[in-house]
């Protein structure tokens, strides 16, 4: 008997059906083909161990299976439910009536329980795609498949509950999502600015980079703050839109960063790799490919403690996700894409011993030590790096204040209030939400300045020996500082502190 079970593979953050043909005849043989990797093909003898703990038997018939698209290769231990259903059904051992309207994943312990698989949001959104009105997913993932409405998801812990749903025997419940429920703590943090003693100049500019999208890079001493203030960015910068979390949690899912409790991600992701840090395991790759840490955190924060110690080809291979914020791996036979659209915050010390423009101690680096050090980042990163900020340590006066600082909450309605006027502007233009991510076509339309602008930006071109990548930053962050403002046009103000947030292009720091 012939029977077809449908599964699915995920490939980048999107999935593509896989349709299992299950054919038993007359005969003695078992045959899996369709391009299964290792994983696959040794399923079954995890299939025929969890079927005799529950009372049902590979048939001692010819069964033969093929996974089409036969020219896609079908890697990994999550299709081990869906063969196990295929061959009961084909073998006549339960009933096959609703496997045509079903997507069926899960791998298979000994005992028939069914253990997490990666991917089951794009999983999901795939099925209703293709019209199918039933998912059957482990347990674990049920809860993030059924965020996409209009299917029906079902969390099965074993083989057996499986079997009973689908012979109408069964007990299972679908799994219900309440979105807005999700979403009731998406706004509280346990850092947040009201702790910051001091440190306004830094504040400010930490706004302006959330009001925009702007990448900032914080420098100074050891023990000035940098790493506080960076870890309580999150808390400023507007909350997700259900399309944001939606496509944050498809990344999550496919990397198999989600867990049980959680079916949406709806806080904005903050990652802090180490410097010892891969190439590949930063911008994402593998053998079988993965999202790194600038996809994992798409539509948040990617925090680099310590730039300089990061290797050079690290940091090199962000130029280009930077810039087009996507990342592509090729590989000899195909190509995924992840999203990669995040603001970098990166922290560093002045130089060797962390004392260079220290307000009272003395710096102990050799001469050319200080350029030395900063050469380590090269200057086109440096470029696409929009606000530089020095960190000064806090006198003592300002630590001892008793007055609490401004909240996070209060400065997060006035970033959202510009980002508003960005939705605004660039509500006709698909992929751009911010003024970082202007175009320079963008720039020439949204970012006029008049004559007394025109020579402030020549005069900090010659004197800061500025590239034609950091003119654009000025611009772009001046016309932040101008949407916090509410002006329609730039003014030199705003130009002149935009300015200021280029101190460590190279003709101006560290000579």
């Amino acid at each position: 008997m012939l029977v077809k079970v449908f599964g699915s593979a995920v490939y980048g953050i999107q999935a593509k059906t896989i349709t299992i043909e299950v054919n038993v005849s007359k005969g003695v043989n078992f045959l899996l083909v369709g391009l299964p990797d290792s994983a696959v093909k040794e399923s079954q003898q995890r299939i025929d161990s969890a079927l005799q703990i529950h009372g049902y038997k590979i048939p001692g018939k010819k069964v033969v299976i093929n996974m089409a698209p036969a020219d896609i290769r079908k890697e990994g231990s999550a299709y081990d439910l869906p063969l196990a259903i295929g061959i009961l059904a084909a073998s006549e051992q339960i009933k096959g009536d609703q496997l045509e309207r079903c997507v069926i994943m899960g791998e298979l312990s000994l005992d028939g329980t069914i253990q997490p698989i990666k991917g089951a949001l794009p999983i999901a959104l795939q099925a209703r795609a293709e019209g199918f009105t039933t998912c059957i997913l482990p347990v674990h993932n049920a809860r993030e498949a059924a965020i996409v409405d209009g299917i029906t998801v079902y969390g099965a812990s074993n083989i057996k509950e499986v079997i009973d749903l689908l012979d109408d025997n069964g007990s299972l419940e679908p799994v219900k999502i309440d979105i807005d429920r999700e979403f009731l703590n998406h706004s509280i943090y346990e850092s947040d600015f009201s702790d910051v003693k001091g440190q306004e100049n830094v504040k400010r500019a930490m706004e302006i980079a959330a009001a925009g999208g702007h990448n900032i890079i914080l420098i100074g001493p050891p023990g000035a703050g940098k790493t506080m203030l960076s870890k309580r960015l999150p808390s400023i910068l507007p909350p997700l839109t259900i399309e944001e979390a939606l496509e944050t949690t498809k990344i999550h899912s496919v990397a198999g960063k989600t867990n049980k409790e959680t079916a949406l991600v709806t806080k904005r992701p903050f990652r802090s790799p180490h410097h010892t840090i891969s190439d590949v395991a930063l911008v994402g790759g593998g053998s079988f490919p993965q999202p790194g840490e600038i996809s994992l955190a798409h539509n948040g924060v990617l925090f680099l403690d310590e730039l300089p110690e990061f290797k050079r080809t690290v940091l090199e291979v962000m130029r280009q996700p930077l810039e087009d914020r996507v990342i592509t791996i090729s590989r000899a036979r195909f190509a995924v894409e992840y999203p990669a659209s995040f603001m970098l915050v990166a922290s560093m010390n002045p130089c060797p011993c962390g004392f260079y423009n220290h307000p009272e101690k003395k710096c102990m680096c050799a001469p050319g030590m200080v350029q030395k050090y900063l050469n380590r980042i090269s200057g086109p990163l440096l470029d696409r790096i929009d606000i530089h900020i020095e960190v000064v340590p806090v006198p003592f006066d300002k630590l001892s204040e008793q007055r609490t600082a401004e909240p996070s909450k209060v400065i997060r309605e006035r970033v959202m209030a510009a980002r508003n006027i960005q939705k605004q502007r660039f509500a006709d233009s698909v992929g751009i939400h911010c003024n970082a991510q202007m175009t320079s076509k963008m720039l020439q339309k949204y970012c006029r300045i008049d004559a007394a602008g025109q020579n402030i930006m020549k005069i900090a071109m010659q004197k800061l020996g500025l590239s034609a990548r950091a003119y654009d930053r000025i611009l772009k962050v001046s016309r932040t500082i101008a949407d916090m403002e509410a002006s329609e046009n730039i003014q030199v103000h705003h130009l002149s502190e935009a300015i200021q947030y280029r101190s460590l292009d190279r003709d101006g720091w560290g000579a």
